[in-house]
């Protein structure tokens, strides 16, 4: 464990503690600012009850981010963004139920 650091990250309430690499710590505490800001504009916006739910919304909403920059650096953009609209179409219509 030499050379690393002892973190507590505060996601959704809930406290997790880490052992990272001293590089990594800035990384982790803009990505769980990032998750607790989305989470608020989830709950905000929708009227989601359950805190898992809106959890995978934040996960698919971040994994659907780093998907599209790796189709984008593929391929034309065009068929890729009319993909993606309808996705999050699809992702607004499930949180307004």
């Amino acid at each position: 464990m030499d050379g690393k650091l002892r973190i507590k990250i505060s996601i959704a309430d809930r406290v997790y503690p880490l052992t990272v690499e001293p590089v990594q710590e800035e990384g982790l505490r803009s990505a769980s600012k990032k998750i607790d800001a989305m989470i608020k504009q989830f709950e905000e916006s929708y009227a989601v009850r359950d805190k898992q739910d809106v959890l995978a919304m934040c996960a698919l909403q971040f994994a659907s981010q780093v998907e599209q920059k790796q189709i984008d650096n593929a391929i034309d953009g065009d068929d890729t963004i009319e993909r993606i609209k309808r996705l999050n179409s699809l992702l607004d219509q499930y949180l307004e139920n």
